[in-house]
Formats: structure tokens, C-alpha cells, sequence
């Protein structure tokens, strides 16, 4: 009985520190499976909230003194109109892929950025769609170079957070690869210009170029299946620990 009380003690050892490790990573894929599921769940909600934002009627844009507020998620995608003089001497270009309507292969090109100007001296960068290479010298597209005020109908559209595959921006050239309003606008010596970009709609101008209404409204949601992915390898080491324990008890 004695003799035996050690051999069990040995054995009792033996089996603790796998329970302990395959219990401790089983609790890990468990938490990540839930946090992945907590994720779909903010995705869901952000991806109606932007489906209500682009369907709702467009508001005025808010006056300049309240524009350092318009920076939160919630601001982005709102529609909104504006109205002013385009300055068209001081474009910029985003670079950006376009794909027409029907067509599954995009063309490379830019999107014009036009500087507006409102009545009150404040400015705000116009995004007016998309022209191909040929066209982005505004020579080209003399029709699309109009001087009368113009009322503009779009999304207000946040700066991008640079990342390390865009190619880097070239201001004297006054090309651009993220959509950065305060880098756009020193390049071309502009100040106290509006902290956000605003995606013109759809609506033709003259000569057809550029080409608006390109805004992007994707949103990738796989949280499903990476918990399932978190919640599959959890039921897995269970059973490859109970498969062990049954084999060597």
C-alpha cells in the first residue's frame, strides 16, 4: 500500500501538466472565438449605420467652426452638399482604379481633387471623380474647367491611415496614394482647409470627365468564420488531449 502510494502520485503528475496546457489553450481559442464574434457584431452595426448614412437626404455641410468635430467614424460616409467656386488652377490627383459599370476589369487612373471655396473664404477638397491618365492634364478636359458657382451633392469621406503599400506621394507633381486633405492642400499652398475629403456624386458635368460617384463602400466580414476557425481548433485540442489521457492512463 505504501509502495504504491508513490507510483500513483508519479502517475497523477505525469498527466497534470498536459491538462493544464491543453486546458490553458483551449480557454485562449475559446476567447478568441468570442472576441471574434464580438467583432461581427461591431461590423454589423457599422456597416448599417453607413447604409443608413448614404440613403438618408443629404444635409448642408456644417459650417468651418465646426469642422474639427467631423472626425469620428460616425461622420464618415455622411452625405452632405456644398456650395462654392471650384479652384481649378490647384487640382490634385489621388491615384485610384476605376471600374464602369458592367466592366469587372478596373482602368488605372485618378481622381481630380478640387479645391471649392465657400462664400465665407473657407475651403474644402472636392473629390470629382475619376480620368483616366489622358485626361488629368485639365487641357484636355477644358469643358470640365466651369467658373460659376456649383452646388455639390456627396460623401464626406475621412482621411486614410497611410500604409506600407502605398507608394509614397509625390507633392510637387501634385500626385497623391492616400487620400490625405492636409498633405493636398500644402501642396498646393492652400491653408485652413476643411480636415476631410468630400466624394462628389454621381452627376454629369460637361465633357463627362471626371467621372464621380466612385465611392467605395466595402466592408470585409469574415468574424464568422474565423471563430468558427478559433472555436474548430478548440474542440480539437480537447480531443487530441482526451485521445492522449485514454491512450496512456
Amino acid at each position: 500500500m505504501t509502495q504504491n502510494q508513490p507510483n500513483q502520485s508519479a502517475s497523477t503528475r505525469r498527466f497534470v501538466v498536459p491538462m493544464l496546457t491543453s486546458g490553458f489553450v483551449v480557454l485562449v481559442l475559446l476567447a478568441l472565438g468570442v472576441w471574434q464574434l464580438d467583432r461581427m457584431e461591431a461590423k454589423q452595426r457599422l456597416i448599417a449605420s453607413v447604409t443608413a448614412r448614404v440613403t438618408e437626404p443629404a444635409i448642408a455641410l456644417p459650417p468651418a467652426s465646426q469642422w474639427n468635430s467631423l472626425g469620428k467614424p460616425a461622420d464618415d460616409f455622411l452625405k452632405v452638399t456644398v456650395t462654392g467656386r471650384l479652384l481649378h488652377e490647384q487640382e490634385t490627383y489621388l491615384f485610384m482604379l476605376y471600374a464602369p459599370p458592367g466592366e469587372r476589369d478596373p482602368t488605372p487612373g485618378y481622381a481630380v481633387i478640387t479645391p471649392l471655396q465657400r462664400e465665407d473664404g473657407s475651403v474644402v477638397l472636392i473629390n470629382r471623380g475619376f480620368v483616366p491618365d489622358s485626361k488629368r492634364d485639365p487641357a484636355n478636359r477644358p469643358q470640365s474647367l466651369g467658373k460659376d458657382p456649383v452646388i455639390i451633392t456627396g460623401l464626406l469621406r475621412l482621411p486614410e491611415t497611410r500604409s506600407w503599400f502605398n507608394a509614397d506621394d509625390a507633392p510637387a507633381k501634385r500626385l497623391f496614394y492616400t487620400r490625405d486633405p492636409k498633405a493636398m492642400a500644402k501642396a498646393v499652398g492652400l491653408e485652413q482647409v476643411a480636415p476631410f475629403v468630400i466624394d462628389a456624386d454621381a452627376t454629369a458635368v460637361a465633357d463627362g470627365w471626371p467621372k464621380g460617384g466612385n465611392t467605395i463602400i466595402s466592408f470585409s466580414d469574415n468574424h464568422l468564420q474565423y471563430a468558427i476557425t478559433w472555436f474548430t481548433l478548440a474542440l480539437a485540442v480537447f480531443a487530441l488531449f482526451v485521445i492522449w489521457y485514454r491512450q496512456n492512463r
